[in-house]
């Protein structure tokens, strides 16, 4: 569905330029039924036909999943896929377009940081994917050594959808056993020698700082408050999304 990233000149509140994920294929466009099973949805298409869609993102999608939404789903192109389309996009119900495909945050984060573009991940030479952590059974999303950084980095990245009101973004939107396992490990490669981050890919636009959800899971908010105390950097970013482009938008406060 996606092309390799190219390049545009933002004019925002940075002076450096940002991957921008082109979205070539085009979309399906719908009226959401309801999201069920975690991973499908129905959804009924403008000539009134109803099709179960893929949905990749495990999370409860607060705010994301709520009948009758606007929402564009692609063709995968796989005819040996059970659910030949696959959710993508939602419109809430405030109007605000949001991006519900987990992977994205990765292929963003992979590519900015290939192409130097977030200023506190520069200087790396290698980025590993899906990296195990010595010999526990935890793997992170991305390790970066070499070039001018004296010491190696696991980073972990989580894509971010619910918000709490007009202004905060939130994580986790359920509660987060397997988040908080990742924050527990970024402290432990702290105490080996490594760096650690942990990074928020916002992916809507309508937010202006980000804070963990202590409402929905304190547990994870308790990690994470000790995660920052053992040195794991924390990093929150949000995009500007359309049914055609998302790009990498600007840095986002963190309120913890």
């Amino acid at each position: 569905m996606y092309s390799a990233f190219r390049f545009r000149n933002y004019h925002g509140n940075h002076n450096w330029r940002f991957p921008e994920l082109k979205i070539e294929q085009p979309y399906v466009e719908g009226r959401l039924i309801k999201r069920y099973k975690r991973f499908l949805a129905d959804v009924e298409l403008a000539n009134g036909e109803v099709i179960t869609a893929h949905t990749p993102n495990t999370g409860a999608m607060l705010g994301c999943a709520e009948p009758g939404s606007r929402v564009w789903l692609y063709d995968t192109g796989n005819p040996k896929r059970k659910y030949l389309y696959s959710w993508d996009l939602v419109e809430d119900l405030s109007g605000n377009l949001v991006g519900i495909h987990t992977t994205r945050a990765n292929k963003l984060v992979h590519e900015a940081i290939e192409h130097g573009v977030i200023p506190e991940l520069q200087g790396y030479s290698q980025i590993q994917s899906e990296v195990k952590f010595h010999d526990s059974n935890t793997r992170f999303d991305f390790f970066l050594s070499g070039g001018d950084q004296t010491k190696p980095c696991y980073l972990e990245v989580k894509s971010v959808t619910a918000k709490r009101n007009n202004a905060t973004a939130i994580f986790p939107d359920a509660v987060s056993i397997r988040g908080k396992k990742h924050l527990i490990a970024l402290v432990e490669a702290i105490q080996r020698g490594y760096d650690a981050v942990i990074f928020f890919c916002i992916q809507r636009e309508d937010v202006q700082t980000f804070s963990p959800a202590s409402e929905i899971d304190p547990e994870y908010t308790s990690a994470l408050n000790h995660a920052i105390e053992a040195g794991v950097q924390v990093l929150a970013y949000k995009v500007k999304i359309s049914p055609t482009e998302i790009v990498i938008d600007s840095v986002v406060p963190v309120q913890v």
